[in-house]
C-alpha cells in the first residue's frame, strides 16, 4: 500500500523562492493561546480518568486518542522546536512532563526530530526512516519507534544523555506503577496500554504518508495536503510541507502559514494532494 497519490511533486524553477521568514509574522503566541495550549495535555489526561473510573469508557477512549495526537504532533512538538515563546527552563521542565504523559522521552524526540529536519531523506535520519518502508513494515516500525528512538538518543548524544536516561527511568517507572494498580483498578493500565498503542502510529503518519525521499529539494521532498475532508482527519495538522520549511512557526499558525504560501507552491509547481474538497 502507497501513501496518497498525486502528481509529482516537482522542483520549484529557479525564479521562484519562498517569503521570508520574518515578512510572514507568524512566530507570535498569544499568552491565552500559549495557556491553553500548554494545559489541554492535562486536561485530557485528567478527564480520562474522570470518565474511566465511572466506566464511561468511550468517552475516555476518545480523549486519550485526541490526546496522543495532540502531544506528539503539535504541542510537545512546538516545544521541541521552542516555538511557543517560553523561558528556556520551562520548555525543557513541560517537554519532559508532556511527553510523560503519553509514556515517550521528550528529549529523546527532539534529538530525532531535529535531525529528521537536517538530514531528511539520508538513511542516518531514524524518525524519517519510514518514508523508505512498506506499508507493513512502517507498522511494525511503530510498535519500536519509541525504544529504538531512545536506544539512538542515547548511543549518540553524549552531552545530552542525563535528560533522556532521567525521562527513560521515569517511563519504566510510571508504566510499572500503571501495572501495579491492577490491584486496584485497571484505569491506569488502561491508561498506559491506549498511550503506549497510540504512538504505533506515528511513523505511518509523520513520516511515511507525508515523505517523499525520492524528491530532490525541500519542495519535493514532503506532500503537500489540502482538502476539508483532509484537514478534519488530521484536525487541522496536515502541513507538514509548511512546517519543513518553517519550522520556527509554532502550529497554531499554520493554517494560515499555508494560505500564505500557496501562491508560492503554485508557481513552483507543486501539485498537492487534494482529500475531499
Amino acid at each position: 500500500m502507497a501513501p496518497a497519490t498525486a502528481s509529482p511533486q516537482t522542483s520549484p524553477p529557479a525564479s521562484a523562492s519562498p517569503p521570508a521568514l520574518a515578512d510572514l509574522g507568524l512566530l507570535r503566541v498569544g499568552r491565552a493561546r500559549r495557556a491553553l495550549t500548554l494545559v489541554a495535555p492535562f486536561a485530557c489526561a485528567g478527564l480520562y480518568f474522570a470518565f474511566a473510573s465511572h466506566g464511561l469508557w468511550a468517552p475516555a477512549v476518545l480523549t486519550l486518542m485526541y490526546l496522543s495526537f495532540i502531544t506528539y504532533g503539535s504541542i510537545s512538538h512546538d516545544l521541541v522546536h521552542r516555538t511557543l515563546g517560553l523561558p528556556r527552563r520551562w520548555n525543557e521542565f513541560l517537554l519532559t512532563v508532556i511527553e510523560l504523559l503519553a509514556f515517550r522521552s521528550g528529549h529523546a524526540y527532539r534529538l530525532a526530530h531535529l535531525h529528521h529536519h537536517a538530514r531528511f531523506p539520508h538513511d542516518d535520519d531514524i524518525e524519517g526512516a519510514a518514508a523508505k518502508m512498506s506499508f507493513l513494515r512502517t507498522l511494525l516500525e511503530g510498535v519500536i519507534f519509541q525504544p529504538r528512538i531512545m536506544a539512538w538518543a542515547l548511543a549518540r548524544h553524549s552531552r545530552t544523555t542525563p535528560i533522556v536516561v532521567v525521562e527513560i527511568v521515569l517511563v519504566l517507572i510510571l508504566l510499572a506503577g500503571c501495572f501495579a494498580a491492577l490491584a486496584w483498578t485497571p484505569v491506569f493500565a488502561v491508561y498506559a496500554v491506549l498511550m503506549v498503542m497510540g504512538g504505533w502510529v506515528i511513523p505511518l503518519v509523520t513520516s511515511y504518508i507525508p515523505h517523499n525521499p525520492a524528491g530532490s529539494t525541500a519542495v519535493s521532498q514532503t506532500r503537500l495536503f489540502r482538502g476539508k475532508v483532509a484537514s478534519v482527519i488530521a484536525l487541522d495538522h496536515l502541513y507538514h510541507l509548511e512546517h519543513h520549511l518553517y519550522p520556527a512557526v509554532p502550529h497554531h499558525n499554520w493554517p494560515e502559514l499555508a494560505r500564505r504560501l500557496d501562491p508560492y507552491f503554485k508557481s513552483a509547481g507543486v501539485e498537492p494532494v487534494v482529500i475531499g474538497f
